[in-house]
């Protein structure tokens, strides 16, 4: 039967209700070791059995390996909404201790949704960037958000979750669950993820396939994770520290090179082995690609295969050896990668698909994109099921709707600090 709103809003209660509970027996637990007196009740097997990452299964998702998946319908009717669950870095601890009780349960679909913002850093000691030569870092901005059908928007920049007797006659539509709720303006309590890009630009969805050789690759690396965007603009902002070699030293303020809306979709294959993640962005501002862009290899729409490497796999690259990997619990070492029962080595598999977006949450997170498409059409081909539509109409709204003040509110950011000139296509 159809999903209804006002069943995907019960659904998200009850999962919200089970996270609760599991961090008050942490709690407990925590309290019992310090040497409490007070009375601590046995931790249950609930985890166990519904674990807290565990969400409910989508519709099979069109990707490039099931492409030839017949869609069915003009109405995306979703069964069961998946609830956002982030375990930040500072929560590594609490993983640890619910190792031996947590599963790991890949997920289908789509798995995340949220905004994207693209910055880059200009090189040490150096005012302004005229070149992608004179860049030191492009870094992607990923802010996780709920899917908009579940939230009602009573007035800018606060939100509510519907209630059930609001949503629910309401059918969603094809591609709702692409679709993130509005950000809140001038609100510092968000979780984010830095992902660092490796050569400085995003491979070329153009370039390679179809007999034109591989496709290009980059590397990129989760160098920051948190949950309060004051300590991210400190991180972004300028920066001056002093070196015993060359004396003291300076960093100008990243730049803001583009604004979108991304998605992380799995698909559904028939083995396991055929497991693949697409991560797929639209643009929204700039409204035109510009010289900075091009550079930086933005484009309006793309997508690329996501795989997460084996932490414990050997490295890849130079640089990959003097890096510290992702810290990853034991279940997901063994639920994704299959350590220690899969693969020709103890370790696993040194590549996996990203079944869950808990892996990115992890800070030295070492993650491949691999080029997949670019432009409307093929967004859509890789995110299916009108998903890329959708994101298409969001972000030519949200282009037209939203000033550039707004985008840095919706950061928690001065604008005045961050040159936002690179959005109209100039190097500064």
């Amino acid at each position: 039967m159809p999903t209804t709103r006002h069943q995907a809003a019960l659904q998200e209660e009850e999962e919200k209700k089970s996270h609760e509970t599991l961090v008050e027996e942490t709690k407990k637990e925590e309290e019992a070791e310090i040497g409490d007196k007070r009375d601590v009740k046995e931790v249950t097997k609930t985890e166990e059995d519904e674990p807290p990452n565990k969400r409910p299964k989508a519709e099979p998702d069109t990707a490039e390996d099931v492409e030839k998946h017949v869609k069915s319908g003009k109405g995306h009717v979703r069964h069961g909404k998946e609830p956002e669950h982030h375990e930040p870095a500072h929560h590594e601890k609490h993983h640890a201790k619910h190792t031996k009780e947590k599963k790991h349960v890949p997920q289908t679909g789509t798995i995340e949704r949220g905004h994207v913002y693209f910055f880059y850093r200009p090189r040490v000691q150096i005012e302004e960037a005229h070149s992608l030569d004179d860049v030191r870092n492009l870094h992607m901005l990923l802010v996780p958000r709920p899917p908009e059908f579940t939230i009602h928007a009573h007035e800018p920049g606060k939100t509510d979750i519907e209630e059930p007797e609001e949503a629910e006659m309401h059918i969603l539509e094809e591609g709702a669950d692409v679709i993130p709720a509005s950000e809140a303006l001038d609100e510092p309590k968000k979780h984010y993820r830095v992902v660092t890009i490796g050569k400085k630009h995003l491979p070329d969805p153009e370039h390679g396939g179809a007999g034109k050789g591989p496709k290009e690759t980059f590397w990129a690396t989760v160098t920051s994770v948190g949950d309060d965007l004051h300590a991210l603009e400190k991180g972004l902002g300028p920066q001056t520290y002093e070196t015993k070699t060359r004396g003291s030293r300076h960093e100008e303020p990243a730049r803001l090179a583009a604004r979108g809306a991304y998605a992380i979709v799995n698909n559904l294959p028939h083995v396991p082995s055929a497991r693949t993640t697409h991560f797929g962005y639209h643009i929204s501002h700039p409204s035109e690609i510009g010289e900075v862009q091009k550079e930086l290899g933005i484009s309006t729409a793309a997508s690329f295969v996501l795989q997460v490497k084996n932490p414990l796999a050997p490295a890849a690259t130079p640089q990959q050896a003097h890096m510290k990997g992702a810290d990853y619990p034991e279940y997901l070492l063994h639920g994704v990668f299959a350590a220690g029962s899969k693969g020709r080595e103890s370790y696993g598999l040194r590549f996996a698909s990203c079944e869950t977006p808990e892996l990115l949450d992890y800070k030295g997170a070492q993650l491949l994109f691999i080029a997949a498409r670019s432009g409307d059409e093929g967004l859509e081909v890789s995110l299916g099921e009108g998903r890329g539509k959708a994101l298409h109409e969001l972000e030519e709204k949200e282009g037209q709707d939203e000033s550039v003040k707004m985008v840095f509110r919706e950061l928690a950011m001065d604008s005045k600090t961050f040159p936002a000139e690179p959005l109209k296509g100039h190097w500064i």
